[in-house]
């Protein structure tokens, strides 16, 4: 989901199985996400809102979501059990993206897949703490504070 005028890619790994089954980006109910980037564009009651109107305030605010992760097989939803992977089409997708200046990895793993088709890319790259209820390590609050620094991208 972007648009021309999107400035900040947000890129998540591959979607876990709520995902799939809701076709939706960050389905799962203890995903974080929602709070999180709803805090990097000043709307608090995004993760309240219909989600065609989540996604619509997100294009609004420059902000667009992808996969690093085309395809691949995995039981269940970890990052971890992700085998077989195809690429998404990352390259392809940013040239076509003219007001973009921050591509954003959601996690370890969208940072890994993801950095390795970016090399040489003049655009920001920035590593996010995974929202995912899988990445308890570290409390909600400071992973606020990093994604915060998304917000310097949008203005």
């Amino acid at each position: 989901m972007v648009d021309a005028h999107t400035r900040v890619l947000v890129l998540g790994s591959l979607p876990g199985e709520a995902s799939l089954a809701a076709q939706r980006y960050y389905a799962h109910p203890q995903n974080q996400f929602w709070k999180l980037i709803g805090a990097v564009i000043g709307r608090e009651d995004l993760p309240g809102l219909e989600y065609d109107a989540r996604l619509a305030a997100l294009l609004a605010a420059g902000v667009g979501l992808w996969d690093t992760i085309a395809s691949a097989y995995r039981t269940g939803s970890l990052d971890a059990a992700i085998r077989e992977p195809e690429h998404a089409p990352l390259a392809e997708l940013i040239a076509g993206l003219p007001a973009l200046r921050a591509i954003c990895f959601n996690g370890a793993t969208s940072a890994r897949f993801g950095r390795r088709q970016l090399v040489g890319t003049t655009l920001a790259l920035i590593d996010l703490p995974s929202s995912s209820p899988a990445f308890a390590a570290m409390p909600m609050a400071e992973k606020r504070r990093r994604w915060l620094r998304l917000r310097s991208f949008l203005a």
